[in-house]
């Protein structure tokens, strides 16, 4: 049993304080002692911890499924969908949670689809960033992977951009200084991004930037180190992606190229009504810039538009330096900007942690089922999903702490007072192991409430973004009407 009940017993120093009984509740009938919350009140007066897993080594935490609540669907992509979920147990009770599901069938029929799930894992593990969306929790059943990650509400920089058509340069300067930090950061790692685009760029409640998406990054990309998978979306991919010459961090810049682009233009560089022509485009085409630029955007598109990396901005070994340096940041502190002390230009108008106005309706008006978990997978097919559970630290911190540390005083009016039953206040249906929201009448289908007359997302004010409606934009440059239909929103 050594190890089982590490616990260290001190006497109480002379002259400090003890915890005073008075702190705790002792009933005046001895016939209404009840164990409430795991706590017995014994005949002293004092507490007893009942020994349970969840009191034993609580560190070992084991999430699943059933710990969740269905809210909202955020998304769908080929392998599965983006929930937005309330977690209704442990010590983040009540808090909300973006939570992306993967089909393990799906990706073990394809061996580089087995390796960017578990690469994207390990980078959410592995890297923290101010600007890099953070992993909470990952977790498996038979025929599923978990990933939940922070909820960002402001929605993707996508939609942001969708709605206001183009930015002013000040504006896309922030965006692009905050990637800039992101992408440097995900290189100093070994690792390439390999799929910037205004879809994976992700605004937190005060309009900071969170890159998300890392199912396409490669890990272990040092020096002059290249690889050569096909990969990302064509209209922000670098020649050498598209020629298979080989590749290295150096793709990074160029999609930030297109990027910048894309937020100052209304649509990327190089577009065409299919496939084979937008990568002729890319491979040969002269960049056009309009004539509404300034110097300094020119310069920079242009310097991270150059088709052969060794010549791109941000080719080198010195890697983001020179982007920082550049005159179209000369306004940035890099410094501040870091600490997430510079003001973003855009907040998004959210009402509260659970709002979901700035994503697309075409999903969060879907109701929130995870399809069943059917597919059982061999267990040699198994196997390359072992070491996917994950706890971020800062959970296990809240665990850990002493118990004493976490006791407040309790009145005798609270006792019993704490509400015993299901985690969520609201009436709930389990689907697939999940708790799905509903209204209190018991009405399941969320899809049915009264749409007569839909919230509109308050437009923003800010000078620093330049509107659909600014007439001279609209005639210097058309904006987003020359986005190639499959990125546009439906």
């Amino acid at each position: 049993m050594a190890g089982v009940f590490d616990l260290e017993l001190h006497d109480t120093p002379e002259g400090e304080e003890e915890i005073s009984d008075d702190e705790y509740f002792e009933p005046d009938d001895q016939a209404s002692l009840a164990t409430r919350g795991g706590f017995d009140i014994n005949a002293d007066g004092m507490e007893t911890l009942e020994l349970t897993e969840n009191t034993v080594n609580p560190g070992q935490l084991k999430v699943g499924p059933k710990n969740f609540e269905l809210l909202k669907v955020l998304g769908k992509g080929g392998y599965g969908k983006v929930f937005q979920v309330r977690k209704i147990s442990s010590s983040d009770t009540g808090k909300i949670f973006a939570m992306k599901v993967l089909k393990k069938a799906t990706i073990a029929r394809n061996a580089k689809d087995t390796a960017h799930t578990k690469a994207e894992r390990n980078i959410l593990e592995g890297v923290k960033h101010p600007f890099i969306v953070d992993l909470i929790y990952a977790f498996q059943t038979g025929g599923k992977l978990y990933l939940i990650l922070e909820y960002l509400p402001g929605g993707e920089l996508f939609m942001q951009l969708e709605r206001e058509g183009i930015f002013m340069e000040d504006t896309a300067c922030f965006y692009l200084s905050e990637i800039t930090l992101a992408i440097e950061h995900l290189h100093s790692q070994g690792i390439i991004y390999r799929d910037l685009k205004p879809e994976n760029i992700l605004l937190d409640n005060l309009g900071h930037v969170k890159l998300t998406d890392f199912g396409l990054c490669k890990e272990s990309i040092n020096g002059g180190a290249v690889t050569h998978t096909f990969c990302g979306t064509i209209e922000y991919m670098a020649p050498e992606i598209l020629t298979r010459s080989g590749h290295g961090k150096a793709v990074d810049w160029w999609s930030l190229g297109a990027l910048m682009y894309d937020m100052l233009t209304g649509a990327p560089p190089f577009t065409a009504e299919n496939r084979k022509k937008t990568i002729d485009k890319i491979l040969k085409a002269k960049l056009s810039l309009p004539p509404y630029l300034t110097n300094e955007a020119r310069g920079l598109i242009k310097r991270l538009l150059k088709k052969s990396p060794a010549d791109r901005l941000g080719g080198g070994s010195d890697d983001a330096k020179p982007l920082k340096h550049h005159a179209f940041f000369r306004h940035i502190d890099w410094n501040e900007l870091i600490q997430r002390q510079v003001e973003p230009p855009f907040k998004p108008s959210v009402m509260n942690e659970e709002d979901v106005s700035q994503f697309d309706t075409k999903f969060t008006r879907q109701t929130p089922v995870d399809s069943p978990d059917d597919t059982v997978l061999s267990e040699s097919a198994n196997q390359v999903f072992l070491g996917f559970t994950y706890v971020a630290p800062s959970v296990l911190e809240e665990l850990n702490k002493p118990w004493i540390a976490e006791k407040e005083p309790r009145s005798p009016r609270k006792v019993g007072s704490s509400w015993t039953g299901g985690m969520s206040p609201h009436q709930v249906s389990l689907v697939e192991g999940f708790r799905v929201a509903s209204d209190v009448n018991g009405l399941d289908d969320l899809e049915d409430m009264d749409t007569t007359a839909p919230i509109v997302t308050k437009r923003s004010t800010s000078p620093a973004i330049a509107t659909k409606n600014t007439a001279f934009k609209q005639v210097a440059f058309p904006g987003s009407q020359n986005r190639p239909p499959h990125l546009r929103m439906n």
